[in-house]
């Protein structure tokens, strides 16, 4: 869901894929309270899509944990939403520029999955994909500790197709083209394997506070 503001440093964004109203950001007065580079979009959350949104019922919906597990898992919609559930309060942040206060998402902890399929020790990354077929890299290590969610709501209502409904990753303490849409699984690895926005010139972690949004920053 993420791209890149226009400035000369700014990696060209790759031909192909739609993009969506919002990808070169607007800019507003910052805040010094925000990452560097942000400002504050609490009344406003744009639309930014890689893909073009399906049309995926939560019948539909599956979400798998395999690679370097134990026991690869698979849940169905009823089969997640029998697990705890918990919420996030906070903040999030867009490599575009955008930062909204106090966001509401409700969802299934990561750490209960991953803990039900019981990564091995070797396992260092993850690759979350999309039903779609978006792709995403992430440190292992950012998803555990109750730092990551299978978001199912966003302000006490289901979450709209348009922002990743009817599950999305939600991955807040990073730029949220991490947090990928419509997701349907997690991949665990020995290595870090680029997805699609880290192919394409951006950051391998995308840490806000530290401004990684291109690779080399």
């Amino acid at each position: 869901m993420n791209a890149t503001p226009v400035t000369p440093l700014a990696p060209p964004v790759p031909p192909g894929p739609p993009v969506t109203r919002g990808f070169t950001g607007r800019p507003r007065a910052f805040d010094p309270g925000l990452p560097p580079g942000q400002y504050d979009a609490r009344d406003d959350w744009p639309v930014l899509s890689a893909e073009v949104t399906p049309d995926l019922a939560p019948a539909d919906w599956s979400f798998r944990v395999d690679g370097l597990v134990d026991t690869p898992r698979v849940w169905d919609w009823e089969q997640a939403h029998a697990l705890p559930f918990s919420e996030y309060a906070g903040d999030i942040h867009c490599v575009t520029g955008w930062s909204r206060f106090g966001t509401r998402f409700g969802g299934v902890p990561l750490d209960v999955f991953l803990a039900a399929a019981g990564p091995l020790p070797t396992a260092t990354h993850v690759v979350a994909y999309a039903h779609t077929g978006y792709t995403t890299n992430l440190p292992l290590a950012d998803l555990t500790g109750g730092r990551a969610w299978i978001a199912f709501t966003h302000d006490g209502a289901p979450l709209t197709a348009e922002h990743g409904g009817p599950a999305r990753l939600l991955v807040p303490h990073l730029y949220f083209w991490k947090s990928a849409k419509w997701i349907a699984g997690l991949r665990l690895l020995d290595h870090d394997e680029p997805g699609f926005w880290e192919r394409n010139g951006y950051h391998a972690r995308g840490n806000p506070w530290e401004e990684q949004r291109y690779a080399g920053d």
